[in-house]
């Protein structure tokens, strides 16, 4: 039988892998705009300085300084543009354009038996592995599959890695890198209205409470608290009375604060804000499309006692049957009819054989049966014996 591909189906899950990269492309040309935007501001001002003293009396050699500092200027602006293309913009676009034909490969296939489909398939497996590896923290795993494969420009080991290194010093419980991370992605946060900053700059002022050091934290609370007061100021206010709470507090509130367990909701709260701007899911890219698979073929017959079909997954309780209690059954707008005896597809090469109690099984299945019993057949669920020349065939309509 023969699948036609899905072909939006296969960008919806390789959307990802291109963002990325396109995303820290535009932080490439965010950062040479504002770069070219100051220096030429700069080059502008003196040269409109110049034009002011043109007709005066002044020194010509004061003037001519002045056009070498900019000359200067102009120079060190190109040379830092073709760097930071050269170090990150280059490599970026070669990093896209290498995702964009891998993917392109798949439009010219129509179908699972195309001879190139495999290979591509044995890929994006590879893709979703060192995702799952990279996203679970198991950073060797991953590298090894990627230089295995050769995958370097196919996954996201460097963003991954930043991710890792942050989160290393969230859980050792310094902000620093976080906080630094945040000022690098300023703008972009305050477009989705993330509150990570205000959380780290609160989880600093909550330390510096508990190592009673009162007149550095009211200092704190003033230059970096304050300024979020429009918004949050219930919480400021809620914080601000730990200057008077010790940390052995047993009262709810406070306790709850000064619990340890609030570094580990900041670490979930940075990589939800990281994969919100790189657009990527909550879930690895494995896990999703493991549910979808799964989802599209549970049915309530696949948990009932006594009836497993070798070929489904769902059938396999034991396995990834466990794993698709959690997704919804499917919904087929066409039924496919399968066998209990031989697990086949039941259709026009393989009609269904109906007993005279009505339960139906593959013509194939039966004919088996009865060269192997003297012509005869049995029910596996009522038990009843017949001989193949009662069956009736049921027509699918």
């Amino acid at each position: 039988m023969s699948f036609k591909l899905n072909h939006e189906g296969i960008l919806l899950f390789e959307q990802p892998f291109i963002r990325v990269p396109y995303e820290n492309y535009r932080k490439v040309f965010r950062t040479s705009q504002k770069y070219v935007e100051r220096e030429l501001g700069a080059v502008q001002n003196a040269s409109n300085e110049l034009l002011k003293h043109a007709d005066a009396t002044e020194d010509n050699g004061d003037m001519v300084k002045s056009l070498d500092a900019m000359i200067a200027r102009v120079e060190g602006l190109k040379k830092k543009l073709s760097d930071l293309h050269s170090n990150a913009g280059a490599p970026t676009l070669k990093v896209t354009k290498t995702r964009l034909d891998q993917l392109s490969l798949v439009e010219d296939m129509q179908t699972q038996d195309d001879p190139r489909y495999p290979k591509w398939a044995d890929t994006r497996l590879n893709k979703w592995i060192v995702d799952w590896a990279l996203r679970t923290g198991r950073i060797q795993t991953a590298e090894k599959l990627t230089q295995s494969q050769d995958l370097y420009s196919l996954v996201d080991l460097e963003l991954f890695a930043e991710i890792h290194r942050i989160e290393d010093a969230l859980r050792k419980q310094s902000c620093t890198e976080a906080l630094a991370w945040c000022n690098e992605n300023k703008n972009a946060l305050k477009k989705i209205k993330s509150t990570l900053e205000f959380e780290l700059r609160l989880q600093e002022f909550i330390e510096l409470a508990r190592c009673m050091n009162h007149t550095e934290a009211i200092a704190y609370l003033k230059k970096h608290l304050a300024p979020w007061k429009e918004t949050h100021l219930e919480q400021i206010q809620k914080c601000s009375a730990l200057l008077a709470v010790l940390p052995t507090t047993t009262c709810g509130p406070y306790k709850r604060l000064y619990s340890p367990k609030r570094w580990e909701s900041i670490v979930q709260s940075f990589r939800q804000a990281v994969y919100t701007l790189n657009t990527l899911s909550s879930e690895p890219l494995l896990h999703l499309a493991l549910y979808a698979g799964l989802a599209s073929l549970k049915l309530p017959i696949c948990y009932e006692d006594g009836c497993k079909n070798v070929d489904c997954p769902v059938c396999d309780h034991e396995g990834l049957g466990e794993l698709a209690k959690e997704v919804p059954q499917s919904h087929h707008v066409n039924s496919t009819i399968v066998c209990r005896y031989s697990s086949k597809i039941m259709d026009e090469d393989n009609p269904p054989m109906a007993f005279p109690n009505g339960f139906v099984y593959s013509r194939q299945a039966l004919e088996d049966m009865a060269q192997k019993n003297n012509g005869r057949v049995k029910c596996m669920r009522s038990g009843a014996e017949i001989p193949f020349t009662e069956l009736k065939k049921v027509y699918i309509s």
